[in-house]
Parts: structure tokens; C-alpha cells; sequence
């Protein structure tokens, strides 16, 4: 549905979106390059908004999020559109193009995700969320508003300009942010972007809003341990504690290199635990996924797959005491 965008300004005959660092200048007819917002005689508008390409319950384990409700399900949704444009996007069939979707209005998503009572809320995903702004912000806030106890979640690449987080956030309980790599050629060639930009949302996110961390290792462009240590390490002068997940990549959209090496992924993980309390592996079976208390070592979250089992009712550890930063309720 093509509605009024927000986040713009009128120059001459064109247009200059605001929404995200792009900063899209964009002439009459045209589209930026998220491909779903455009210049209507003058006036921005957004074509995506309600319009759902995917949607499944998922165990918010698949976010992924492991320290924020672990154990729970929560309704996944997305709609088509992105304002990066990766080699490796699994999703390229509705970010990268405009997929089949079906609308729903605010109210009829929120109103759909009170049918199981298994749901703790709502998680846009799939797609890039910021590209569907104007109807992300309605709905969290309609969702919090008639049901303050759920949960709002954005699994987002970070590339978005601080007067939208700003206004995003009040009504968001968590966030997945993809880092894609501590280099900024490696944003401008592999993905359209910059890495500050994605910094800047870490950092404002941080403290306001649970956060975790998840970075795709591509094989021979941001896969050396070195970096990896460099990104746990700028992480932990944010919070110690925050998860990162390390993610193997395979070959997927554009990109053909052969998949990481799991001995790769090994060495990322060793370094990243140099200085993060912790930090998981994901695309891969590792034997070491549970979640154990810093400071003891007591088992508090034990994951086989998606099957878990907490072993804790309050974010502390049940052995020593020690604060843990998991979200249980």
C-alpha cells in the first residue's frame, strides 16, 4: 500500500530522504535505493507499508536472540525492500526485489499476534526493517499500547539515521544488529554502506533497549581473527556482556566463495572471548552453544538446537550470584 512517508525534505523538484544515511536525492517518478520509497509529484511516499512478504512463528533463538526471552516464540514478519544491497543476502528473492505480499493494517497484526499465547510479541525481520519504517512505527506503538507486556523486536542492519531509532526505540524491547565487518571498504563494496553509521546505532541502542550482536564471517574478506578481536573488543567498551553471535557464512545471491572454514570460525570465537563474557557460533553445530555464567562457569541456558531448557528464574546466577544479562520476562 502506498502511503506518506516520513523523515524527508523538498529540494527544487526532488526529493531528499532522511531515513537513512543514504540520504537518497530523488527526482520526480524515481525510487532511492531501498527501491520502496519514491518522489510522487513532490512528496515522498513509502510503497511497502502493511504489505507482508513473509511471516512465520519462530523461536526468538532464530533472531538470533539467546539472552532475551530464551525459550519463548515470537510472530516474524517482513515485507520487501533494503537499503544495502549484499553480495551474500539470503533474502535477495524480497530485499532485493519486490516479493508477493499480503496487507495488514496495524491493528490486524497486532490483533493476529495475540492469537497464541505462546507469542510474546512481534519481530520484524527477514527484510531490512528500516525500509518499512512508517509501518513499524505504527504498529510497536499499537502493540504497546493495548498490550504493554509484549514484546517488540527489530533484527536490522543498523543503517538508519538517529531520528528514526529515536523514535523507534521507546517501543522496541530488542534488537539483533548486524556488524557487518570493522572495515569500511568492506561495507562500500560488498554492501552499499559505512560502518560508523552502524557504530553510531550500536551505540545509541546500547543501555536503551536489549542488544545483541551478529557478525557473518565471510571467507578471505572479514574473517581473520584479528578483526574479529578488534570488533569483541570496541563491543566490550560498550558492555562486556552483550552477545555476539559469529555466523558462518555459505554461498548465497551473488557471492560464490566457498564457505567459512569451521576451524576459522574457532579461532574468531577464542579471540572474541578475550574480551566478551559471551559469544556464540552460528550456521554450525557448536558443541558449546549453552549459556554459561561468567563467573563460575554454573550452566544457566542449555541449547541443543532450537530446543532449550533455562535453568534460571532471575537474571542472576543461581550458583555464585553474579549478575546475568539475560532478559527472562
Amino acid at each position: 500500500m502506498i502511503r506518506d512517508a516520513l523523515l524527508w525534505n523538498a529540494e527544487d523538484n526532488r526529493v531528499r530522504c532522511c531515513l537513512c544515511p543514504h540520504h537518497c536525492r530523488i527526482g520526480n517518478g524515481k525510487y532511492g535505493l531501498c527501491s520502496v520509497r519514491t518522489n510522487q509529484e513532490g512528496k515522498l511516499k513509502t510503497i511497502n507499508y502493511g504489505e507482508i512478504t513473509s511471516m512465520a512463528m519462530d523461536p526468538i533463538e532464530k533472531k538470533p536472540l539467546y539472552h532475551f526471552m530464551p525459550g519463548r516464540r515470537i510472530l516474524s514478519v517482513g515485507s520487501f525492500g533494503c537499503n544495502f544491497n549484499c553480495e551474500f543476502c539470503q533474502n535477495a528473492s524480497i530485499a532485493q526485489s519486490r516479493g508477493d505480499s499480503e496487507y495488514l493494517s496495524p491493528e490486524q497484526l497486532v490483533a493476529y499476534s495475540m492469537i497464541s499465547a505462546d507469542n510474546i510479541g512481534i519481530a520484524f525481520t527477514y527484510n531490512e526493517p528500516t525500509v518499512w519504517f512508517e509501518y513499524v512505527y505504527d504498529t510497536v506503538r499499537k502493540l504497546k499500547e493495548s498490550h504493554p507486556d509484549r514484546k517488540a523486536v527489530l533484527v536490522t542492519n543498523g543503517y538508519m539515521e538517529p531520528e528514526a531509532l529515536t523514535k523507534l526505540l521507546p517501543y522496541v524491547d530488542a534488537m539483533n544488529i548486524d556488524l557487518k565487518s570493522f572495515r569500511d571498504d568492506y561495507y562500500r563494496k560488498v554492501c552499499g554502506g559505512d560502518v560508523k553509521s552502524v557504530q553510531r546505532t550500536i551505540k545509541e541502542a546500547c543501555g536503551k533497549c536489549h542488544v545483541e550482536i551478529t557478525v557473518l564471517l565471510v571467507t578471505g574478506l572479514n574473517d581473520s581473527a584479528e578483526e574479529t578481536e578488534e570488533i569483541a573488543s570496541w563491543l566490550a567498551a560498550l558492555d562486556p556482556d552483550m552477545p555476539l553471535h559469529l555466523s558462518r557464512y555459505f554461498p548465497a545471491n551473488r557471492m560464490t566463495r566457498p564457505p567459512t572454514e569451521e576451524s576459522v570460525m574457532i579461532q574468531a570465537k577464542k579471540a572474541a572471548k578475550k574480551h566478551l563474557s559471551y559469544v556464540y557460533l552460528g550456521n554450525m553445530e557448536d558443541p558449546d552453544s549453552s549459556t554459561r555464567c561468567p563467573q563460575c562457569g554454573r550452566l544457566l541456558i542449555e541449547r541443543q538446537g532450537y530446543r532449550i531448557r533455562v535453568r534460571m528464574d532471575q537474571p542472576v546466577c543461581p550458583g555464585c550470584g553474579a549478575p546475568v544479562s539475560v532478559v527472562l520476562r
